[in-house]
């Protein structure tokens, strides 16, 4: 019995770092993939010109590889979805978990997880469909596809993510600190606000990688409502096109091996290590503040 129970066990070990190995290594593949595809172009434009040049006019004689102001774009974007989901997504998981009953609870969890299953299509359809004309009435602007409504829709796709886990995450607080902030005379939002919230912030945080994480890379929300104009923005309302939404509207017509179809993987380079960074910092956050003794979580 123990040695079967001994070969099980190092089958299981077995089998699992096999499918780890082919994580790391289609991970691996991937990337070298993309720089293979993306480096040539510097041959042509220098790393300078190509992150720092104002103008994306691939077609052009001579065409014109600058992505700074897709770079701008993209972490507009993304700045201003998290201002926005960020509040509404935790402020939600705090009132289910500590707030609401439980019947009240049991019934608006399953909804807001629901929202997270809609595709990209829809949201993307919503926001140039019906958000798109309320803004531009209420505003006054010249078209509602601009970086605010891009904002708005990739908030609502990130706001299910970052208020389940949020939840999730609130809950597994011991109750043992709830009842000696209570003992100790602490009101429910002394309680929440100074023991909770903190005790649980390294799960918070994580629930705001994820969140955000979707929120980077998201293609198609931003090539319905962003607009598609590669120029820097100056205005909320100002239509603009982040980095994967370029890359997505211009691959089918990028002649293989050509400079715009290098153009367009540097551009996946950039995005890739912009994506790498904001996870590597959101990670270190979401360490500084794990918690120990009856708080871990």
């Amino acid at each position: 019995m123990a040695n079967r129970r001994q070969t099980t066990e190092k089958s299981m070990q077995t089998m699992f770092f096999i499918i780890a190995t082919a994580s790391i290594t289609i991970l691996f593949l991937i990337m070298l993939f993309l720089f293979k595809e993306g480096l040539p172009i510097f041959k042509t434009v220098s790393v300078k010109d190509f992150i720092f040049g104002k103008y994306w006019y691939p077609t052009s004689d001579p065409a014109d590889f600058g992505i700074f102001p897709l770079i701008v774009a993209s972490l507009a974007v993304t700045v201003m979805s998290g201002m926005i989901a960020i509040p509404l997504g935790v402020m939600t998981a705090i009132y289910l978990s500590e707030i609401a009953s439980y019947r009240v609870g049991e019934i608006v969890k399953p909804i807001v997880e629901l929202l997270a299953a809609l595709p990209s299509v829809v949201i993307g359809f919503f926001g140039m469909v019906l958000v798109a004309p309320f803004l531009q009435k209420v505003f006054d602007i010249p078209t509602g596809l601009n970086m605010f409504n891009a904002s708005l829709m990739l908030a609502f796709m990130s706001i299910p993510t970052i208020c389940s886990i949020s939840e999730d995450a609130i809950h597994s607080v011991p109750g043992a600190l709830r009842e000696a902030s209570v003992a100790l005379g602490a009101t429910q939002l002394q309680t929440i606000v100074r023991v909770v919230v903190p005790a649980s912030l390294s799960g918070i945080s994580t629930a705001v990688i994820l969140g955000l994480s979707r929120a980077v890379g998201e293609t198609m929300v931003v090539l319905m409502v962003a607009g598609g104009a590669a120029m820097l923005p100056t205005s909320i309302f100002d239509p603009v096109r982040p980095m994967p939404a370029s890359i997505a509207a211009e691959m089918a017509e990028a002649p293989v091996g050509g400079e715009h179809y290098y153009a367009l993987f540097a551009t996946g380079i950039v995005l890739f290590v912009f994506t790498l960074l904001f996870n590597i910092v959101a990670d270190y956050i979401a360490h500084r503040f794990t918690q120990v003794g009856e708080a871990s979580l």
